[in-house]
């Protein structure tokens, strides 16, 4: 029963956990720099009376520039042996995924802010940086960890190598050999 709980907490450790933690310390970061800039641009540091001041530019353009840092984190730290090849594609994929943890966030803050009449700058933290970051977190998790970032991505940088140490281990394979694995 022991043996079976330790095997259970690496297989979790292994496929979940590790990246999870990694993603969180991705995400700190990144939402330091988010409510950071959210809270300078309605605070009115680059300016009073545009749309960015208002709390839905704002977090548009927090958002998107989070997006850039925390794509940077996840690719070269939380999920390096697994990123793309095909870099783009996997940037385009993660600002989709990012657009739809935007949009929940962005939903939480304009119920807080326009339906219910929450207006201070604290609700409108509430709102968008505790309640919509954490439904937004757990969205996003979700889908780098099991589409972008997935195992299955034929252009994965695993795969590839899973794929080259493959080819590497069949050239010194003979066809004796290869043929009692076979049978």
């Amino acid at each position: 029963m022991l043996a079976r709980f330790v095997t259970l907490c690496g297989v979790l450790w292994e496929k979940l956990l590790r990246y999870a933690l990694k993603f969180g310390v991705i995400g700190l970061f990144g939402f330091v720099v988010d409510v950071g800039i959210f809270n300078l641009l309605r605070l009115g540091l680059f300016g009073h009376g545009h749309f960015f001041q208002g709390p839905i530019g704002a977090k548009i353009i927090s958002v998107a520039i989070a997006t850039v840092v925390t794509w940077f984190g996840n690719r070269y730290w939380t999920f390096r042996e697994h990123r793309r090849k095909n870099y783009l594609l996997e940037l385009v994929e993660f600002s989709v995924v990012s657009v739809g943890g935007l949009l929940i966030g962005l939903l939480c803050l304009w119920v807080s802010h326009y339906l219910l009449g929450y207006t201070s700058l604290l609700a409108d933290n509430i709102s968008s940086n505790i309640v919509g970051l954490f439904l937004g977190t757990a969205f996003r998790f979700l889908l780098y960890r099991f589409w972008v970032y997935g195992h299955h991505r034929s252009d994965g940088l695993s795969v590839i190598q899973n794929k080259a140490m493959a080819a590497e281990a069949a050239i010194y394979e003979d066809d004796a050999t290869a043929s009692r694995e076979a049978g």
